[in-house]
């Protein structure tokens, strides 16, 4: 829980949309575009589990997205 938290407090500072996230099947995403985001926040938000979309997903969401398999559906976190 305590990764997820620190992951969405990273992505927060990237964006000012009320609902930037949407989770679907086993995927978590949340639309930033990774091109703002701080080469010192992609290597954490890596560590974290959320890794920057592909350019499909990019051209989906018109702003980018980073994405985590790890709180998708069905999926909990161990700590």
């Amino acid at each position: 829980m305590k990764d997820l938290i620190e992951a969405l407090q990273i992505l927060a500072k990237y964006t000012t949309v009320d609902q930037p996230t949407r989770r679907e099947h086993e995927t978590l995403q949340v639309f930033v575009n990774p091109a703002i985001v701080s080469f010192k926040d992609i290597i954490r938000l890596a560590q974290l589990g959320f890794y920057a979309g592909t350019a499909e997903a990019q051209a989906d969401s018109n702003q980018g997205t980073f994405y985590s398999l790890h709180y998708g559906m069905g999926q909990r976190d161990s700590e």
